[in-house]
């Protein structure tokens, strides 16, 4: 079950619908409906403790591994960083269909991409230029 799923199931336990629980943490519906659906995360790791509190949960448990590095990649890249971190993780799981690695091998595999992935965006990082404005002060 992934962090979306959790979400809602916990939501709909406490009775609270989507707006109500946006209006409690102080973010829209369509927000809450983007983590229940559309595999989207908050983007401030502190909601995470927000929510776990208004829904009677430990953070922990909202949070899988997997969810644990999603979040991470969105707090520091946004949606956007987290979509291409999804798509890259989902083109290296589609290496293993059929193949003969064990699931031990597979995972640390998918750790190494993870690496690999916040790695890279570190070093992009440094190499993106800075921009300058027109009287050739520079400013990021």
């Amino acid at each position: 079950m992934n962090f979306g799923e959790k979400v809602k199931e916990l939501r709909t336990k406490r009775g609270l619908s989507q707006t109500e629980l946006a209006a409690q943490l102080g973010v829209t519906t369509r927000t809450v409906g983007g983590w229940e659906t559309e595999g989207r995360y908050p983007r401030k790791q502190e909601l995470y403790n927000r929510i776990a509190e208004i829904l009677g949960c430990k953070k922990a448990f909202l949070l899988n591994e997997e969810d644990s590095f999603y979040a991470e990649v969105t707090e520091k890249y946004g949606n956007r960083g987290c979509q291409q971190a999804q798509d890259i993780l989902d083109q290296a799981t589609a290496l293993f269909a059929g193949g003969e690695l064990s699931e031990e091998d597979q995972l640390a595999f998918i750790h190494e991409i993870q690496a690999l992935y916040l790695d890279s965006k570190e070093r992009a990082k440094r190499f993106t230029p800075k921009k300058v404005s027109a009287h050739g002060n520079s400013f990021q």
